[in-house]
């Protein structure tokens, strides 16, 4: 089981220029690495990387997720460990440590799978989620769209004016800025989940995708309970 992480484990993540973008999308992968390192290749083996009488090799689908929702997941991680550190609800804190331990799983499984393939740990420098190039079925609705290319900072990622705020607080206050924020980073990562679970060639990574859509929608259903009951609103989407 993963350990309780406090504020000097984490390292606050933010969208901006992209070269500035990488530098700390790599810090915040490098932390989160010591912590992986010790479990990645047993979850790697014991996740078949195949497709059933195919070559597996991966696609720009594949890795594009892979890189990308490391990212992302990342920062849940990291909004995770402020909740564990300064919130006061213990179902939120429960919560708090579910996103942890799970999250930091699969960002162990995706970093081990873009090694395997002799991929880098972070995508393209121009931004982030061009690797959804076809239009996609919207999964609720029925609609399709078309993905506008490399976009500076993946929907639904909080801002460092935001992380700095859920950093600084301390009870109820923690705990009710930490649910609007994992509600939306939640809801942000819904077209990149989707889109790896109609479009990913290998079954390894069709099947993460799939168990983080049930897991994520689960606990978007849970937040926007405790939200209700603490006559919170939700964030707009960023």
């Amino acid at each position: 089981m993963s350990e309780e992480l406090s504020d000097d484990d984490v390292t606050t993540a933010a969208p901006g220029h992209p070269a500035g973008r990488q530098r700390t999308a790599l810090l915040i992968l490098a932390a989160v690495g010591l912590l992986l390192a010790g479990f990645a290749i047993g979850l790697i083996a014991r996740m078949p990387l195949q497709d059933k009488g195919d070559d597996a090799a991966p696609s720009a689908v594949d890795v594009g997720f892979c890189q990308d929702m490391s990212v992302h997941h990342t920062q849940a991680v990291q909004m995770a460990a402020f909740e564990l550190s300064n919130g006061s609800d213990a179902d939120v804190k429960r919560l708090a440590y579910d996103i942890v331990t799970t999250q930091q799983n699969q960002v162990g499984r995706m970093q081990g799978w873009l090694q395997l393939w002799g991929k880098p740990l972070l995508g393209d420098s121009k931004g982030y989620m061009g690797w959804m190039t076809e239009a996609m079925n919207e999964h609720d609705h029925g609609a399709t769209h078309a993905m506008p290319g490399p976009m500076a900072t993946m929907p639904g990622m909080a801002s460092d004016q935001e992380m700095e705020q859920l950093r600084t607080r301390t009870g109820t206050a923690e705990d009710t800025l930490f649910l609007q924020l994992m509600l939306r980073h939640h809801q942000g990562g819904v077209s990149m989940i989707d889109y790896a679970i109609d479009h990913a060639v290998t079954d390894a990574v069709r099947t993460l995708a799939q168990s983080m859509s049930a897991s994520q929608t689960s606990e978007m259903q849970l937040i926007s309970g405790m939200l209700t009951a603490r006559g919170a609103t939700p964030l707009p989407m960023s």
